[in-house]
């Protein structure tokens, strides 16, 4: 394999907590409890798609952008005060490092979140490519994100080993010929078992993570 691709939220980034609790204080400033069912319906979307989401769904009078303003408002001190990585990402991402990897990553976040938490935790410049889901217009229930971070590292598809944490994600990789190992995160914990059998390999933790030949 000639390069590696990380999501950040779930995956790399123990954030998704975080999200959870924005959730939950944005839409209780409106009267709106939680739904059982948001969090998995807005996963595989882009920043602008979960907002625009959410002003249909809960018929808010909010204009786009003012949603958009909010949730960054009060996410950005959390990527960059509180959000850890997960265990044993970094030491792995070194290991990568160390024996000549190329590293990218594929996120459906805004540098306004990670680039803070990758300074933080001294890892931003570790990785040759960062692309966007804003960049394709689209989250990653398709995999055009996938196909973009492969372009710009000038490598096949069928090149790259791409962990991800979430079901739409894994699947999206997976169909353009990448090779995907599922990353355990709880929030996605309802799909894990299917994570299991769609991916090439899953791990629970970095701890269990092999690296590539």
């Amino acid at each position: 394999m000639k390069a590696t691709i990380f999501d950040l939220d779930g995956t790399l980034l123990d954030s998704t907590g975080i999200w959870l609790e924005i959730d939950i204080r944005f839409l209780e400033k409106r009267g709106i409890a939680l739904p059982p069912d948001y969090a998995d319906e807005i996963a595989a979307m882009s920043f602008p798609e979960v907002a625009a989401y959410t002003k249909a769904r809960f018929g808010l009078p909010d204009a786009v952008d003012d949603i958009l303003a909010e949730w960054n408002s009060m996410a950005a001190y959390a990527y960059g005060s509180t959000v850890r990585m997960k265990p044993h990402a970094r030491k792995y991402l070194s290991a990568l490092r160390a024996m000549g990897a190329r590293l990218a990553i594929a996120t459906s976040s805004i540098p306004a979140f990670y680039e803070p938490a990758l300074r933080r935790h001294g890892i931003f410049d570790w990785f040759e490519v960062i692309c966007r889901a804003e960049e394709v217009g689209c989250g990653k229930s398709r995999p055009d994100i996938f196909l973009l971070t492969a372009q710009k590292l000038g490598v096949q598809p069928s090149e790259c080993v791409v962990f991800e944490d979430l079901l739409p994600a894994v699947k999206s990789a997976k169909n353009i010929g990448m090779t995907v190992c599922g990353v355990y995160d709880e929030a996605a914990a309802n799909d894990w078992e299917q994570i299991k059998t769609v991916a090439d390999s899953a791990i629970l933790s970095f701890e269990d993570a092999s690296l590539p030949k």
